[in-house]
């Protein structure tokens, strides 16, 4: 690193450095991507698909399934 314009004191120079280091650490600090949803909570396995109703003698046994 090499300071351009002014005169920063070993203070200043300490906390830029320190801030750069933080800033490019990957060591657990860097953004955590969201948890996956359970299947549990997941509201797609509540919805139906089309189901086939074929007429037979199990069609009273679909009828109540709407």
């Amino acid at each position: 690193m090499h300071v351009v314009r002014g005169a920063p004191d070993e203070v200043e120079l300490a906390a830029l450095v320190a801030g750069l280091v933080a800033a490019s650490s990957q060591d657990g600090h860097a953004v955590e991507e969201p948890a996956t949803a359970s299947a549990w909570s997941d509201r797609r396995r509540t919805v139906r698909g089309p189901v086939a109703r074929a007429a037979g003698p199990d069609a009273w046994r679909w009828s109540l399934r709407d």
